[in-house]
């Protein structure tokens, strides 16, 4: 798909010799194209959900939350996290995570193995809760932040490792003497950044899908009319071409008007 809509994008902008769009500024543009598209996905489907509240949606071809959802769950991954140097509770998140839907706290204990749903807690609680042994987190019922709050030291038992904001989660419990502890991920991960390649054909750059850093755009193909608006819009401004930006702005208000 990116090597049309580029096409596209090159064949409005030369129409009247608005200007000319460098390969490196076009993934630039298709990445946050990209980006802005995949975010609003999900303030899509809160309105999707609100609207199917109030009995304004319909089931089959036109149940729009479901296929929404079907969208999103391509983004889905499955990853075993491991432990951060030092740590026995704290452990990496991937980098391309963008929400958080499933943490499986893992503790091993010889042939013993005790697997449960972890349960999100605020960094503002967790001490509270550590507090005392009656609402302390368990193996049965296990516990995570994703950080404490600037604290220097994990609060439980555990290591001077802990978890910071966007990279670490700490599990709570800490392992028992003689168990080890895992952590299983389930999240929704960013749409990997698209990348037209190209080889120099007679000072001319000419598609090469067979590059190895060649990447094409994660989302479905009802979305390309929008993708290709919303890059016009980003070389608009980079040409300083306002028909450019306003063609594009007022397709793309046409176009999301038909859809709601």
């Amino acid at each position: 798909m990116i090597n049309t809509v580029r096409n596209t994008v090159m064949a409005v902008l030369n129409k009247d010799n608005n200007g000319y769009l460098t390969p490196e500024e076009f993934n630039l543009f298709a990445k946050q194209a990209q980006l802005e598209i995949f975010e609003e996905y999900f303030y899509n489907y809160n309105n999707l959900l609100n609207k199917q509240n109030k009995r304004l949606t319909n089931t089959g071809y036109a149940d729009l939350p479901r296929q929404l959802v079907e969208v999103i769950d391509t983004f889905t991954q499955f990853k075993a996290l491991t432990l951060s140097t030092g740590s026995e509770q704290t452990f990496e998140l991937p980098a391309d995570w963008y929400t958080i839907t499933y943490v499986n706290f893992k503790q091993t204990c010889g042939a013993v193995v005790t697997s449960n749903e972890a349960e999100r807690i605020s960094e503002g609680q967790i001490n509270r809760l550590l507090s005392s042994n009656l609402t302390s987190p368990s193996k049965q019922y296990p516990a995570y932040v994703f950080s404490q709050q600037g604290l220097g030291v994990t609060e439980g038992p555990g290591t001077g490792t802990y978890g910071n904001l966007g990279n670490q989660i700490t599990l709570y419990p800490a392992q028992a003497a003689t168990c080890t502890l895992g952590c299983d991920l389930t999240y929704v991960r960013y749409p990997k950044d698209p990348k037209w390649t190209y080889n120099v054909v007679s000072g001319s750059p000419i598609f090469n899908q067979s590059a190895t850093d060649y990447q094409d755009f994660e989302l479905p193909f009802s979305d390309q009319v929008e993708m290709t608006l919303k890059i016009l819009q980003y070389a608009g401004v980079n040409i300083r071409e306002p028909e450019v930006v306003q063609f594009a702005s007022g397709a793309e208000a046409i176009n999301n008007q038909s859809e709601s």
